[in-house]
């Protein structure tokens, strides 16, 4: 996944998102636990702690349930093991006899109730069967007179009934086992029966060279499910669904830069590998993939036919820019509710850290401000409307407005998330924003917030209240931006200095404001004037010593 900083994304005060030293970063650089901050210690650098999964809003698991029920191959595996009651006789591999496979397609509906089964009926039938036994919703015994029979597990009835916490458990191993077989791919240069055939050097040397592919194919399929996850984590409703090329441009290209010539064939190589992986992924219902027309291949195809694979699925070949029906033609795929919970799923079991879309919002408005100033993942605009829900507007603007009140270390950071609440009330604020005009703490940002709507008869603030509103809101900044030294730049570039330097900072660190000193000394570092950031550090020192 790229890289993003805390609490940026979704924040409409938030600088770049690129982490200085990071533009080169591939999600491939990465290890798990740094590409979802997990397992941090003290001693991690600055990339490892700024990379982190987003929060995501899953549906209820009834619904999610009932998704993984509907899935083809998942409604065949639990009615074949219900088919096979009281018990069927298997063979030494646990599949059915010749003798029931094409009864069992007649009873999927893959094949007509009289007249030929086709081989294709047949192997989808076994498909369905091999699945059940996978999951356990049939198990293999042998009965009085030896004979292996396979019947329904004490695992069937609960996911026939619906059970969300069954189906989804089931579901969960069935996309495990779909995942593992979709990047089970023969090495390009594979010979079938090397292994019988040559001496036991080179049979080491096909088996290695075949284990090297398949570890890069679930390496592949694994950061793309990544980017995916991420992806479908900040789109807005609707806009889920990302071109193939796409996907394979962001695990290809680094960050901020244009693809060359080199690249444009990497992109190509891995869409072309990944095409097969998301088809069997759909199949599972994980995502909705739009395959790659095979066509293409044969279009436009140079004399040299290994350039031409290559070179005919590159994705911007055209001049023109594609039509969505063409564009349609390069894959097209979607991750599915069910893909969002698997894929989290998949992280926490690994230890990971994958919060939720409202996990912070469930208490009061202290707790909700505070949760959101202390959590270094977390989308605040998104945890803040599932707050306001069923909320009457004006009772919520006050109860967060008192929230954010205080001379505590985070307190900048709830007023600035204090802001963002109204903004997301509106007009129904306004009122409530105007009783704190005077407040010395909220009179500032409301004064603000509300000369930003083009509200009219909004009085002017004091001197002091400048002063101090100046410094909390770029003390907010500075702790919301963390670690991003770029971001800090032009935070600090943009500050409102005067013509006069010594005079502007030397009211300034006279604000009795907890962050004073750190808001001088940040500015003294970062600011590109030179004057300035002399004035700034004076300042700073003064202001230190005041606190003694």
């Amino acid at each position: 996944m790229a890289g993003r900083r805390r609490k940026n994304p979704d924040h409409p005060q938030a600088g770049p998102d690129a982490v200085p030293g990071s533009e080169s970063l591939l999600p491939a650089d990465f290890e798990l636990a740094d590409l979802y901050g997990a397992h941090g210690s003290e001693e991690e650098d600055l990339d490892d702690l700024s990379i982190m999964v987003p929060p995501v809003r899953l549906l209820p698991e009834g619904e999610l349930a009932a998704a993984a029920l509907a899935v083809p191959l998942i409604e065949r595996a639990v009615r074949l093991a219900r088919w096979s009651a009281p018990a069927r006789p298997v063979d030494e591999l646990g599949d059915l006899l010749e003798a029931d496979r094409e009864t069992a397609a007649r009873f999927l509906g893959l094949a007509p109730e009289s007249g030929e089964v086709s081989e294709e009926a047949v192997l989808e039938a076994m498909r369905a069967w091999s699945l059940a036994g996978d999951l356990e919703l049939v198990l293999v015994a042998h009965d009085a007179d030896g004979n292996r029979l396979a019947g329904p597990s004490e695992e069937l009835a609960p996911v026939e009934a619906g059970d969300p916490e069954s189906v989804l458990e089931l579901w969960l191993s069935a996309a495990d086992v779909i995942v593992e077989l979709a990047a089970e791919i023969e090495p390009l240069d594979a010979e079938p029966d090397a292994g019988e055939q040559a001496d036991d050097d080179r049979a080491e040397e096909l088996l290695a060279q075949y284990e090297e592919v398949q570890e890069e194919a679930a390496e592949l399929l694994d950061e793309a499910l990544q980017v995916l996850y991420e992806a479908t984590a900040f789109a807005e409703p609707g806009q889920e669904t990302v071109p193939l090329g796409v996907l394979a441009a962001l695990l290809v290209v680094p960050e901020g830069e244009e693809p060359d010539e080199e690249m444009l064939g990497d992109i190509t190589d891995v869409m072309v590998a990944l095409d097969p992986m998301l088809t069997d992924l759909a199949e599972i219902g994980l995502l909705e993939y739009h395959p790659i027309d095979p066509e293409l291949f044969d279009e436009e195809e140079p004399a040299d036919d290994a350039a031409g694979t290559a070179g005919s699925v590159e994705p911007g070949a055209e001049d023109r820019p594609l039509d969505e029906a063409e564009a349609a033609r390069f894959g097209l795929v979607r991750l599915t509710p069910l893909g969002q919970y698997g894929i989290r799923q998949w992280l926490l079991d690994e230890g990971y850290d994958a919060p939720l879309v409202g996990e912070l919002a469930g208490g009061t408005a202290a707790e909700l401000l505070q949760g959101i100033a202390d959590s270094a993942n977390v989308l605040p605009e998104q945890e803040i409307r599932v707050w306001l829900v069923d909320r009457e507007p004006a009772a919520a603007a006050r109860e967060v407005l008192a929230a954010a009140r205080g001379a505590d270390e985070r307190a900048p950071l709830r007023r600035m998330l204090a802001q963002l609440a109204l903004a997301e009330l509106g007009e129904a604020a306004e009122p409530v924003a105007r009783e704190v005009l005077d407040d010395p703490e909220l009179g500032g940002g409301a004064r603000a917030w509300l000369v930003s709507r083009g509200a009219a008869d909004v009085p002017a603030p004091s001197r002091p209240m400048v002063l101090w509103t100046t410094v909390d809101t770029f003390a907010a900044q500075l702790l919301d931006s963390e670690g991003d030294a770029e971001a800090l730049r032009e935070l600090i570039a943009g500050m409102p200095v005067t013509e006069d330097p010594a005079g502007f900072f030397g009211e300034l660190w006279r604000v009795e404001h907890h962050h004073t000193a750190r808001v001088l000394e940040a500015v003294g570092e970062l600011h590109p004037d030179r004057q300035v950031a002399k004035e700034a550090r004076k300042a700073a020192f003064k202001a230190r010593s005041k606190q003694g």
